[in-house]
């Protein structure tokens, strides 16, 4: 493969991540505006590639309809309050609508949610001919995907699981790639299930109006700020589809290897669950009123740390070994190449994970809308956690964005790290244990001065990336949330003016401007930008902060989805996709500047 020239990388010749994510907490697709499903694993999250054109244009498969004339732009949008998709092809000769849907059926106190993909095509007017454009490339392009026409389904090999795709068009038009007139609706159903009968339309389209119910229900349930609510419930129905049923990991996003930078080796695999940013998750989810995603995520957070040391990643199953390998036959996203499985990141030192698990085993504990059993069951672990905090405080470590070869005595790993110890004393005392929340209150109370005097560097004024340092990081403006110093305080204000001037570029906020294992990093992460606004909204400055909130919402793609970065300058979404620490960033701030404007505009009366 020739490497990739970043001089060459005009914003025109990167693929637009404008599409929509499908999904039902057992699988996740991405859906391009052309209609292809240009993403898709099976049978989990973290499975193979059966559709990878995403990050292989000729060689990685997709399922797509071929409209004959068709006109661009095509016309996506959501079904209101739902994660079902739909899609408009238009043509001289016709138009047809797509409607694309992961069945996701309550059925009373329980979920069904099987591993199945379900498309239906509908003409709208006209006579248009279509093609159905179907071309699985199973183990990441790695397998050859053998097609056979069965009695009432086309079998898939190679795929690591049962694949069957059903249909009501005769089957060899679509192995055949023969162009149809579509004068009724056609239905296709891709699923794992080798059991699975062949479906009519009748009962494709009660799976299609039992899925809009169930979301528009879950929707339904959300507790929306004033501020930014439509913006905010489709960052929850995203966050809702990166959280798997079957353990109740909640992943960080549902692609790998999307770069963070053209042209750069910046390439992760996403895929998996980071305890840190599930956490994250649960917090902005529970400040929605949905909290059994929270109580999922603390049975699978006991279940792994039940079976050994806790590491900063698992798969969505609790596997502990995720080797990192690259997969040099595929050419990448946009030509970019670097395309790796697995995440080396399961293997460091990160230390402020304990503080984000404490802070949602506090969640799970002391807030009076959950009923425990026996809420004293999950003390051994918030101790556990607390006190491998105390010991790992003083300690360097890779930090939250994951260094690869810099070890340092990060401040935002020092302030989790206390966190844990502040957090862990109020669990105690609402357990009654006074002696240990009295002994944890006094480390805290050290911690804390620890990080105001070293962390924060009075010469440029600003607290920073490590203790006794001198770099900027956007981290430490979540210090006002995490309630280690107030937003106010001269010291985070000096802060935000630093960073404001250091960190932003063209409106955007980068993590850092140091070099890192990779060099200089040019992308802004998209939740530190939504960092930034929260930040200074708790800093006073709510005018700028919805400024900085409004112009982030114009970087989202054209159905609000987000990816973790973008590019300064040209505005193009880079990193993997949808990111769900994006989300997450979004519907804090948005609360936040919400709860803020309510009380700065008298909200304060029902009926507003």
């Amino acid at each position: 493969m020739d490497a990739f020239d970043p001089r060459g990388a005009a914003a025109s010749d990167v693929p637009r991540l404008d599409h929509g994510a499908i999904g039902n907490g057992r699988i996740l697709a991405l859906v391009a505006p052309t209609s292809a499903i240009e993403w898709l694993c099976l049978p989990r999250f973290d499975s193979p590639s059966v559709f990878g054109k995403l990050i292989d244009d000729e060689r990685g498969g997709s399922f797509g309809f071929r409209l004959r004339g068709a006109v661009e732009p095509s016309v996506m949008a959501y079904l209101r309050n739902t994660n079902v998709l739909r899609t408009v092809l238009t043509s001289p000769e016709g138009s047809v609508e797509i409607i694309d849907f992961a069945p996701r059926l309550p059925r009373g106190t329980r979920l069904d949610a099987p591993i199945e993909l379900v498309r239906v095509v509908r003409p709208l007017g006209g006579t248009p001919r279509i093609t159905v454009d179907f071309d699985p490339q199973p183990n990441y392009a790695r397998s050859d995907a053998a097609m056979s026409v069965g009695h009432e389904a086309i079998d898939i090999e190679g795929a690591g699981c049962p694949l069957r795709l059903f249909s009501n068009l005769p089957l060899s038009y679509i192995t055949e790639k023969r162009e149809l007139t579509l004068r009724r609706p056609a239905f296709f159903v891709l699923s794992t299930d080798r059991h699975r009968h062949a479906p009519t339309l009748t009962e494709v389209m009660l799976l299609l109006d039992e899925t809009v119910d169930g979301w528009r229900a879950w929707a339904s349930t959300c507790a929306l700020p004033h501020f930014a609510p439509e913006a905010v419930l489709r960052s929850a129905l995203c966050l809702k589809l990166h959280a798997y049923v079957d353990t109740g990991a909640i992943i960080a996003a549902a692609t790998t290897s999307i770069p963070e930078a053209m042209g750069t080796e910046r390439t992760w695999d996403y895929r998996y669950c980071w305890l840190r940013d599930s956490a994250f998750v649960v917090e902005a989810l529970r400040r929605l009123s949905q909290l059994a995603e929270g109580e999922q995520f603390v049975d699978f957070l006991r279940e792994v740390a039940e079976a050994g040391p806790l590491q900063p990643l698992y798969g969505i199953g609790g596997e502990h070994n995720l080797p990192e390998t690259s997969l040099p036959h595929l050419a990448g996203f946009g030509g970019n190449g670097h395309v790796r499985i697995g995440n080396a990141a399961s293997l460091q030192q990160q230390n402020d994970l304990n503080g984000e698990l404490v802070l949602c085993l506090d969640m799970l504990v002391r807030d009076p809308r959950i009923v425990l059993a026996d809420p004293s069951s999950f003390f051994p672990l918030v101790e556990r956690l607390v006190e491998e905090s105390i010991e790992l405080a003083p300690k360097p470590d890779t930090g939250i964005w994951e260094f690869r070869s810099i070890p340092r005595p990060y401040t935002f790993s020092r302030a989790m790290c206390w966190a844990a110890v502040d957090r862990g004393a109020l669990i105690a005392r609402a357990l009654g244990r006074t002696a240990q929340a009295a002994r944890w209150e006094a480390i805290a109370t050290q911690e804390r001065s620890v990080i105001l005097e070293r962390g924060y560097n009075e010469k440029l004024g600003r607290f920073t990336q490590s203790l006794d340092g001198e770099h900027a990081d956007a981290s430490l403006l979540l210090l006002p949330s995490l309630g280690l110093i107030d937003g106010m305080d001269r010291r985070f204000q000096s802060t935000l003016n630093s960073y404001e001037e250091v960190l932003v570029r063209d409106g955007l906020m980068l993590r850092y401007v140091n070099a890192d294992d990779f060099g200089a990093t040019t992308s802004a992460f998209t939740m530190c930008s939504f960092w930034w606004a929260e930040a200074l909204a708790l800093g006073g400055r709510i005018g700028d902060a919805v400024a900085v909130f409004h112009r982030l919402l114009a970087s989202a793609n054209p159905l609000g989805l987000f990816s973790e970065d973008v590019e300064p300058g040209t505005g193009r979404l880079l990193g993997n996709f949808p990111q769900a620490y994006t989300h997450v960033g979004l519907v804090h701030a948005a609360i936040t500047i919400g709860t803020l404007l309510d009380a700065r505009d008298g909200r304060v009366r029902a009926w507003v």
